[in-house]
């Protein structure tokens, strides 16, 4: 079902809602009518009992039905008037649970929940009752959902978590807590697998502090998914379980996993983890890493191992090809009298990435000058084009506008055009196109 704003944040009048109540309230099943695997179609399909209040005639048959020879809803002419209805309609029948748990009396809701003790189908509504805006039902919600077994809302978890930004979701969200925690390990791991982001991350902050994984199995989550919360969770915690027989050191294995992975918070966890185990001399490649963070790491570890890498970056700058972003570490921990020369002269090296990582380095060591930079904005790279726009905009009102006026021409590369319209952009001089005008 489609949600959009409406009813708590659900569009009252969405068609797959409004059929699914008109189903529910026809006598087919929840699992009929709609994916009850989805938490959005169970919030949908609340609001969607709650407006059809307005529309009551959508959710009764009409005259002459089979078993129903009266109108048992009152006409939209009945309603105008003031009047419930027919004085000849048959009683209104009750309404399915599942449609009851949903009703806009809070009366209804509360005397239905009551049906979800034999209808286990229906525990995603009763979920969704203990955030009820309705003291009476949400206490008595709160009071059946207590009852249920730990390991029963390991399938609600998403719902839970949902509802758990609502004013009143803290309740369920405590109890699924305390559940993962003293439940079944089986049942925290299975929801590490889930695709919604805040139910795996908590089911893996759960099993890291149940110590459920190894330090292996850690620190390839870290170094394989994509989540950066989950990255440092995991990371971290790989790094801080003592592997046996190395004292307090982490394991060996568990290092060059997280050394090897591709995200820099990744790699910067196991940079930094080499000096507990007494590898300093290990984070010298990473002096040169192509993440800054990654190269700050391995300057500390060097550093607390008695080392020194400013020479290091002095001597790879001789042969930057190799290691291209020595250039930009030189800069981090440069001293600008003496390294901005090497930096400049690398600005016309023929590699790309080492004209890059100079423009970073001399950025760094603040010794970024407009009219030698400049003539980068015409780098047949578009990475070295916008590291140096980058490097140039807190000068932009420096360079001369016809300079770059004439680099917006429709002829130029994409990247320089970007980088003129950007440095005029924050210079002041960016024109708006006319009426009529591209």
């Amino acid at each position: 079902m489609r949600g959009v704003a409406g009813v708590d944040g659900w569009d009252c009048w969405d068609g797959e809602a409004v059929r699914a109540v008109v189903r529910v309230c026809e006598g087919a099943t929840p699992a009929e009518a709609f994916d009850t695997a989805s938490v959005d179609a169970w919030l949908a399909f609340d609001a969607g009992v709650r407006c059809m209040d307005d529309r009551p005639w959508l959710t009764h048959a009409p005259a002459g039905a089979p078993g129903r020879p009266g109108r048992s809803a009152p006409t939209l002419l009945d309603r105008l008037r003031g009047r419930r209805g027919s004085p000849h309609a048959s009683p209104v029948p009750p309404p399915p649970p599942a449609v009851a748990l949903c009703h806009p009396d809070g009366r209804v809701r509360e005397a239905a929940l009551e049906a979800v003790r034999f209808a286990p189908e229906l525990r995603p509504l009763l979920v969704v009752r203990c955030a009820d805006w309705a003291t009476p039902v949400r206490e008595r919600a709160r009071t059946l959902l207590a009852e249920l077994p730990g390991d029963a809302l390991f399938p609600l978890a998403e719902l839970v978590l949902r509802l758990a930004r609502r004013e009143r979701g803290g309740f369920a969200r405590a109890l699924l807590e305390a559940s993962l925690r003293e439940g079944p390990a089986a049942g925290v791991l299975a929801l590490t697998a889930r695709q919604d982001r805040a139910t795996y991350r908590l089911a893996y902050r759960i099993a890291v502090e149940r110590g459920l994984l190894t330090p292996m199995e850690l620190a390839a989550t870290a170094a394989t998914s994509g989540d950066v919360t989950l990255q440092d969770l995991c990371a971290d915690a790989a790094v801080a379980v003592r592997a046996e027989g190395c004292g307090p050191a982490p394991d060996p294995a568990v290092l060059d996993r997280l050394l090897t992975a591709r995200s820099p918070r990744v790699r910067s966890a196991g940079v930094t983890a080499l000096r507990r185990a007494g590898r300093c001399r290990d984070a010298e490649p990473y002096l040169a890493d192509r993440s800054a963070l990654v190269r700050a790491c391995a300057r500390y570890v060097l550093r607390q191992g008695g080392d020194d890498p400013l020479p290091r970056y002095r001597a790879w700058c001789a042969e930057a090809a190799e290691r291209p972003a020595a250039a930009a570490g030189l800069g981090e921990c440069g001293d600008r009298a003496v390294d901005a020369t090497r930096l400049w002269a690398l600005l016309e090296h023929p590699s790309p990435a080492v004209r890059l990582h100079a423009v970073t380095g001399l950025r760094a060591l603040d010794a970024v000058v407009r009219e030698r930079l400049t003539p980068l904005l015409d780098d047949p790279s578009p990475a070295v084009v916008r590291a140096a726009t980058q490097a140039l905009l807190p000068d932009a009102a420096g360079i001369p506008e016809p300079l770059l006026r004439e680099r917006t021409a429709p002829d130029r590369p994409r990247a320089v055009r970007v980088a003129a319209e950007r440095l005029l952009r924050a210079a002041g001089r960016h024109r708006r196109p006319g009426p009529g005008r591209p």
